[in-house]
């Protein structure tokens, strides 16, 4: 029985690694041809700028999946939607969007009601004055 090892990386995932030119690619993939062991990926930043934007074939060992960070501040989301309108991905932009949208009103809402107290922000962190 000829089993297909199941792969370290998924369609979608965000990855960096390596072309057979030994280029610095980091993109995500396209596609997966699990019985080559090939991987098709989107590039988004490399050392050759000639192939930003296009699809390069590589091996699978030669990538790695990028860690899941959490989208905790609007510059993070804003530089998604920017990635999101450059590969035309609907979805994705409409869902950035509404996080957007929703973490705008949450932080409108909070300083309305630290109105009483006013605050300062610093690299240390935010501090109130209190009477």
């Amino acid at each position: 029985m000829d089993r297909v090892k199941q792969s370290p990386v998924k369609v979608g995932d965000w990855v960096k690694g390596k072309t057979k030119n030994e280029e610095l690619i980091y993109g995500y993939i396209e596609t997966i041809n699990p019985l080559q062991r090939i991987v098709k990926i989107k590039v988004m930043d490399c050392d050759n700028e000639q192939i930003i934007g296009k699809t390069v074939e590589t091996l699978e060992h030669w990538v790695k999946k990028l860690p899941m960070s959490p989208l905790d501040n609007e510059e993070q989301i804003k530089a998604l939607i920017d990635i999101a309108l450059l590969t035309k991905d609907e979805s994705w932009f409409m869902e950035l969007s509404a996080k957007l949208k929703s973490m705008k009103q949450v932080t409108k809402g909070s300083e309305m009601k630290n109105t009483t107290y006013p605050s300062f922000k610093n690299r240390l962190g935010t501090y109130r004055m209190k009477d």
